[in-house]
């Protein structure tokens, strides 16, 4: 998950003052009103299609078409160090992908999964609270220039890291472990593990297939 954390901008991070948490009552694809509502308004359209019948081609309703976890995630998260970096230019057919799409700098993650893009709806991996060795490139690995001429080499940290990973770490988990973390964190467990797993009031379905026993895999013939 997101540590609870929504503030990646202050120069120093105030575990006091509750705007510098994320609702955890929400799903990413839910924090940013303005994406939200377009989120929404897809799940009325496919759910109109559903209602047409056998013209609807079977078709279930969903707000996300992508999912908060999957394998090819903890690989971006993880593209610094082996043998994850290795896996995730097999991935990629060999090479890393371009330096636009690799995971570079924690603000602009943050607002791409809560804000910004329709196609970024994750959540955290484990790794986030405990190593720090994720966010630097100790192995100098080549990991290309973006499209506006910057190299891509350790992960940019929020101002109030003070440009030291493992302080990052230490405050993240802190924030995890925090109180307001703590009194609302069922609200965030009811979203991936518990009952709003498909809840459409909490916009919280994502895309059928993603779903344990929605795909009968002993059924399809390659």
């Amino acid at each position: 998950r997101r540590g609870g954390l929504a503030d990646y901008t202050s120069e120093e991070l105030d575990l006091n003052n509750a705007a510098s948490f994320r609702d955890l009552s929400k799903p990413m694809g839910a924090i940013g009103e303005a994406r939200a509502a377009q989120f929404r308004e897809r799940y009325e359209g496919l759910e109109d299609m559903a209602g047409m019948g056998p013209d609807s081609g079977g078709m279930v309703p969903f707000h996300y078409g992508t999912h908060f976890s999957c394998a090819g995630y903890v690989l971006y998260y993880l593209i610094r160090l082996e043998p994850f970096s290795r896996l995730n230019a097999t991935l990629q057919g060999g090479k890393f992908d371009r330096a636009d799409r690799l995971f570079r700098d924690i603000g602009s993650s943050w607002l791409s999964a809560s804000a910004e893009n329709l196609q970024d709806v994750r959540e955290l991996i484990p790794e986030w609270y405990s190593l720090p060795d994720m966010f630097t490139n100790s192995n100098r690995f080549d990991l290309g220039t973006t499209q506006r001429g910057v190299k891509v080499d350790d992960v940019g940290l929020p101002p109030w890291a003070k440009g030291d990973a493992t302080e990052f770490v230490r405050l993240h988990r802190q924030a995890l472990e925090s109180k307001h973390v703590s009194e609302r964190l069922h609200g965030w467990v009811d979203l991936i593990f518990g009952y709003k797993q498909r809840s459409k009031e909490a916009q919280n379905v994502y895309v059928n297939c993603t779903y344990e026993g929605a795909v009968d895999i002993e059924s399809i013939d390659d």
